[in-house]
């Protein structure tokens, strides 16, 4: 399982993490987006996140 860190803030520290075919975009705050089967898509959820935060 592989993990990449996107960006974040103290409270937000948000990461991708690969699990087979998928990806899924997760917070620190235990916010996890869907598994997607691309990258990108995953990337994208965990923006929407913290945009939101």
């Amino acid at each position: 399982m592989a993990q990449q860190d996107v960006t974040g803030s103290p409270q937000h520290r948000v990461s991708t993490v690969e699990k087979g075919a998928f990806c899924t975009a997760r917070c620190s705050c235990g916010w996890r987006g869907p598994a997607r089967r691309a990258r990108g898509k995953a990337r994208t959820d965990a923006a929407k996140h913290l945009a939101k935060a």
